[in-house]
């Protein structure tokens, strides 16, 4: 696919998440607290402005459905995951919270969308035999490096551990959640731009010019 349509769907999906929290947020009565509270209580069935989260969790997992379909630069199981995420959040978005409770189906499809998109850096480098033509040009590895992505499968997966915590102990979840949310959907963004800021222009190469005191590149005599 064009670069232009992977660099829009890899930015899309940090807009609409962070962006439909804070603009639901705004639009919740006094009593709502986005440090304790979920991100999915702003898409329950008995919230206050319910279609702004759920358009950002469904436009958000269409961003990621096309980011791992276009970028070819990434091994295939490292884009099925990214791809898994972005399937799993639809469910959760089709699969609301309400006054009476969270669904069995919306708890399983939170777990596989944390998971996959935390685990998805580990699975994307490519082999340097297996590499595929690149929208960026040839030999552009940017962050899908083994060892830069190692290292985010393991930030990402120490966040999800930090958030599953709170959860148990009763700390801040709404704010743990919102610092993986956030990290998971920026991550594809930054794979993206920094094999845009690798690629080399077509033609960026110089060519030795003239000697000087020559005409045409020959010497004079």
């Amino acid at each position: 696919m064009r670069t232009p349509l992977l660099l829009l769907s890899s930015a899309a999906a940090p807009l609409l998440l962070i962006g439909g929290w804070l603009l639901a947020e705004s639009r919740q009565p006094p009593g709502f607290d986005p440090i304790t509270d979920p991100v999915s209580a702003l898409a329950a069935t008995d919230a206050a402005t319910p279609a702004i989260m759920t358009v950002g969790f469904a436009g958000a997992a269409l961003a990621y459905l096309t980011t791992a379909a276009a970028l070819t630069e990434a091994a295939r199981p490292g884009r099925l995951l990214l791809g898994l995420g972005g399937m799993a959040l639809l469910a959760v978005a089709a699969f609301p919270i309400s006054g009476a409770g969270t669904p069995a189906g919306h708890s399983i499809a939170a777990v596989a969308c944390f998971v996959a998109l935390a685990a998805w850096p580990a699975f994307g480098p490519a082999s340097a035999g297996a590499l595929r033509p690149s929208a960026f040009g040839p030999g552009t590895a940017g962050a899908l490096r083994r060892p830069t992505s190692a290292v985010a499968a393991v930030e990402l997966f120490v966040l999800l551990a930090g958030m599953g915590v709170t959860a148990l102990t009763g700390g801040p979840f709404g704010l743990a959640e919102r610092i993986v949310i956030a990290a998971e959907s920026l991550w594809p963004l930054v794979v993206v731009l920094s094999l845009r800021v690798r690629a080399r222009p077509l033609g960026a190469e110089r060519r030795p010019g003239p000697a000087l005191g020559s005409r045409d590149g020959r010497p004079q005599h």
